[in-house]
């Protein structure tokens, strides 16, 4: 009985589909044709318009269907990308809460207090920037009152930006490492090679190129591109581990050796409000 009805509804479908088309056929007809009275045009109009919306509406359902089913599997796949990007979060902070851990238990068992990583930070605002020096300098609203002392390093909360060479009680002026003044930029860095860490200092900047430059490198272990730049915390009061920027090309001497290597900075220098002073606690 139920296939019956099934059958019977689907020869109604299909002979409703061809009075449709058949309708539209007859429409045009009349409509191209100039004798045809209005009356009969626009009843002619009306009954195209009829099946078309009959015609329409299960197509127009089916296209949001599929529209529907294309936004879901892009929500999907949007959501797999942010659970890896979590998971990949989550495990790196395991680590270096594992690496923190560990680090105090060694520095217990060698009656250590302090070392070259240790370091706390004191965050402040720009307060000056003038245009006449906006790459060399800029001054923030904290001083000796806060515990700032001359050649701390400062920071942005991506990278290194420079380093304090003038503190009075409320302000200190900080000295930027694209000063182009190259006796300005001798911050003591490492390379962190997968051959081994390799030391250097900072030794000038190019504002056309936004690069820093990195010189004195005595290491024969390889560099490449990409290698991560931290201070070494090797002169000065700057601590060890803080970010300075990445490696964007070596130029090697005669001997096939690095002499020089770009780095491009952490650290967005022309957009700077708020920074940190990072206090060494060595």
């Amino acid at each position: 009985m139920q296939r019956f009805f099934f059958n019977k509804r689907l020869v109604i479908i299909l002979i409703t589909l061809i009075i449709g088309f058949s309708l539209i056929a007859f429409s045009i007809v009349i409509r191209n044709n100039r004798k045809t009275p209005t009356v009969v045009q626009q009843v002619g109009n009306s009954a195209v318009g009829v099946v078309n919306q009959v015609v329409g509406a299960p197509i127009n359902g089916i296209k949001a269907v599929g529209d529907s089913i294309s936004e879901l599997l892009n929500t999907y796949s949007e959501n797999q990308q942010l659970k890896k990007q979590v998971d990949s979060l989550a495990t790196e902070k395991v680590r270096n809460q594992t690496l923190t851990s560990e680090n105090k238990k060694l520095k217990t068992e060698l009656k250590l207090k302090n070392s070259l990583t240790d370091f706390s930070l004191v965050s402040a605002s720009v307060v000056s920037r003038a245009p006449s020096s906006w790459q060399n300098q800029l001054v923030i609203n904290k001083g000796s009152l806060s515990g700032i002392k001359k050649n701390q390093a400062v920071v942005s909360q991506h990278g290194l930006i420079g380093r304090i060479v003038e503190v009075s009680a409320a302000s200190s002026k900080v000295e930027l490492i694209s000063n182009d003044d190259s006796s300005s930029n001798q911050f003591a860095t490492q390379i962190l090679s997968d051959s081994g860490n390799i030391n250097g200092l900072i030794t000038g900047y190019s504002k056309s190129t936004n690069l820093l430059t990195m010189g004195q490198i005595t290491s024969q272990k390889k560099i490449k591109k990409g290698d991560r730049v931290i201070t070494s915390g090797l002169g000065g009061n700057s601590p060890e581990g803080l970010y300075v920027g990445r490696v964007t090309k070596v130029e090697k001497d005669d001997y096939g050796l690095a002499s020089k290597v770009f780095i491009k900075p952490a650290a967005d220098l022309s957009d700077l409000e708020v920074v940190s002073v990072a206090k060494r606690t060595d």
